[in-house]
């Protein structure tokens, strides 16, 4: 959250429960020039009063940000989101110092702010590159898929070797589009971490070649388009490619959460709903493993 002179601001720190006595603290941050770090628990009246007897606690360092110490910082960012690169700030708890350094690719996607080791007045922000979700195949589906995914925050990319299902008029909003075959885009693209592949063209040729590239990478999340016994059609075809068992269960197929969706609309919030679940659902898993532990206690 960034908050300027005249209780301008951007951003949230908590959807809305405790902005206004963050804007209030922050403003003084700005007229003082020195950090300060608040707290808002259950127990805390104002906190009560903004919304949180949800059960939280939120520790959050504010500190204050000049021109000279924002500019770079803010072009290293600016840098490494082009590049799809990972990048760590250090912010010192104690002066307001931002510095960068590279990002650890062995940190995991999901772990966002941590202490940092044997000095705990450094706090390191985690920044990874936005989830990209490469659409292979201008379908009707795409057209409710590809501004879904914006909503939700990932870029999108979409990819068709059939340049009439590309035109601009059939998705109503700017939409980044290579025309080639799905290997050659994948490749020109780069699949890391951070990318979803999402064949949907219900061509055998587009969505083989896409998925053969794609299971071969690192991406969080690789779903195809068609029926159980059409997929199975389809690991006979790549299997023949000489993709393995464990490569090619990696395909969600048929693509989408169960949630008996219909028509384009809803087979792309499955999709969608999907996606999101592969990219954050470990924490889901191990909550509800828990949850089940405790059952199993009571």
């Amino acid at each position: 959250m960034v908050v300027a002179a005249g209780e301008r601001f951007a951003g949230s720190v908590s959807g809305g429960c405790v902005e206004n006595e963050v804007i209030v603290n922050a403003t003084e941050v700005i007229e003082t020039g020195r950090p300060r770090r608040v707290r808002f628990g259950v127990s805390n009246e104002t906190a009560w009063a903004q919304g949180l007897p949800c059960g939280g606690d939120i520790s959050i360092l504010i500190v204050p940000l000049d021109r000279d110490m924002a500019l770079p910082v803010l072009d290293r960012i600016a840098e490494a989101r082009a590049t799809r690169a990972l990048l760590d700030l250090i912010v010192d708890e104690n002066t307001g110092a931002i510095s960068t350094r590279p990002g650890d690719a062995g940190s995991q996607i999901r772990r966002v702010v941590s202490t940092l080791a044997g000095n705990s007045s450094a706090v390191v922000l985690h920044l990874r590159p936005p989830p990209l979700v490469i659409v292979v195949g201008a379908t009707h589906i795409a057209q409710h898929l590809v501004p879904m995914l914006g909503l939700v925050g990932f870029e999108t990319i979409l990819v068709d070797p059939r340049s009439a299902y590309l035109a601009a008029e059939r998705f109503g909003a700017p939409v980044a589009t290579i025309n080639a075959w799905p290997r050659e885009a994948l490749q020109a693209i780069g699949l890391d971490s951070q990318t979803a592949v999402v064949a949907i063209s219900h061509v055998a040729d587009i969505d083989d070649e896409a998925l053969g590239t794609a299971i071969a990478a690192d991406c969080f999340y690789v779903g195809a388009l068609g029926s159980t016994r059409n997929h199975a059609r389809r690991v006979e075809r790549l299997a023949a490619t000489g993709a393995d068992e464990a490569r090619l269960a990696r395909i969600k197929a048929p693509i989408g959460l169960d949630i008996g969706a219909s028509g384009p609309a809803e087979i792309a919030a499955s999709i969608v709903a999907e996606i999101i679940l592969a990219l954050r659902g470990a924490k889901r898993a191990t909550a509800t493993a828990a949850a089940a532990d405790g059952s199993a206690g009571s």
